[in-house]
């Protein structure tokens, strides 16, 4: 089994789930970048060095190669790849592929009617609806998107993302400790991630009495904006501002947090970080709108759903979650539903299996990676 994987660029997110298909193919996978990572996500913490990697090939670097792995492989998987000169010939060709996809309408999904869109769609994606080309949608709310230009009729799966999945032993040594209930956001200070809408939760969390303490890690343009806003607000002893931090400096905040939260609207395709969150036990209270959310989140049961912007629906979420039981409950229940389902094992593992099927018969999973969206 030869499997492709075609990105702009490898990151820190598709690292676990490269392994294991390096593992299952007995290296014969690789993953192709298009092209260098950015300053901007190098300033963030990503990690450029993962270009290194064994099965990395740097399609910049030598086309000629990386077209024919392209060509040649069983299974090829363009994501994060709109380069039209790398992606058509193997799907004229004919040749089985899956498209990993966020959604094509983030902004509105009026822009659906412009004619010329609907061409070029026409063009990359509907026409292949008799071909074994197949739609991991990478985020809940990528099949709506297809579906109204009628590409890949039930040929869609649900997809994700898959950081590192971390096993632990006792949830509950992990903010052991904590004396008051520690909240944590991570992002980019950036408008479609409402950073401000944390600061309006410490005042009501201020005015419900409860004994709490926010980290923010992140930066970005509204960054300064929201430090003022801190202070003019009279919450600032209670908001901690830490910049941008390492994946790994990040996954131990998670650690030690009661409650995550991911403020993000629509914009936001995915969110790793909720998986992340989810793996570290913590209660993670996100907006609905985020693609990650609805697939990995049972409100309620492994985590909390609130409306996108809506302050009074976070404030109830956040003091549902601090209820003791509640937060042991829940944070048990996250946790299981990243280490049995959402993670980059099983999501390779079924990947694997379906590209190994001569007849490529579509998946019947429950739930998780490659169930029907």
């Amino acid at each position: 089994m030869k499997i492709v994987f075609v990105s702009n660029y490898i990151n820190h997110h598709q690292v676990p789930f490269s392994d294991r298909l390096f593992e299952l193919t007995g290296g014969e996978y690789a993953f192709i970048q298009t092209e260098p990572m950015d300053e901007e996500r190098v300033k963030l913490g990503w990690d450029s060095s993962l270009a290194e990697k064994p099965y990395v090939e740097l399609y910049y670097r030598d086309k000629e190669k990386c077209d024919r792995l392209i060509m040649d492989a069983d299974c090829t998987i363009f994501g994060g790849c709109e380069d039209s000169e790398v992606i058509m010939p193997r799907l004229e060709a004919g040749k089985f592929t899956l498209i990993y996809s966020e959604m094509i309408y983030k902004e509105s999904r009026l822009k659906f009617i412009s004619p010329r869109g609907l061409k070029k769609k026409y063009h990359d994606h509907v026409r292949f609806n008799d071909s074994p080309v197949y739609l991991l949608c990478a985020g809940a709310y990528v099949k709506g998107d297809f579906d109204l230009i009628g590409a890949y009729r039930n040929k869609k799966f649900k997809f994700g993302y898959f950081p590192q999945c971390v096993k632990y032993d006792d949830l509950n040594e992990l903010r052991k400790d904590n004396e008051e209930l520690r909240i944590l956001w991570v992002g980019r200070f950036i408008d479609w991630k409402h950073p401000e809408m944390m600061i309006t939760l410490a005042e009501n969390l201020k005015e419900s009495g409860v004994r709490f303490h926010i980290t923010m890690i992140g930066n970005g343009e509204m960054e300064e904006e929201i430090r003022k806003s801190s202070a003019d607000k009279n919450v600032a002893d209670v908001v901690e501002f830490r910049g941008s931090l390492k994946p790994d400096e990040v996954r131990e905040e998670m650690r030690r947090s009661d409650i995550f939260i991911s403020t993000s609207d629509r914009l936001e395709g995915w969110g790793a970080v909720v998986n992340e969150a989810m793996n570290s036990g913590c209660v993670t209270i996100a907006s609905k709108n985020i693609g990650s959310a609805p697939y990995l989140i049972k409100d309620g049961e492994s985590g909390y759903l609130y409306r996108s912007c809506d302050d009074k629906g976070l404030l109830e979420k956040v003091l549902l979650g601090s209820n003791k039981d509640n937060a042991v409950r829940i944070g048990k229940a996250a946790y299981e539903t990243i280490v049995n389902t959402w993670n980059p094992d099983v999501a390779a593992e079924r990947v694997y299996k379906f590209a190994a099927d001569p007849e490529h018969r579509m998946p019947d999973y429950e739930d998780g990676p490659l169930s029907r969206a």
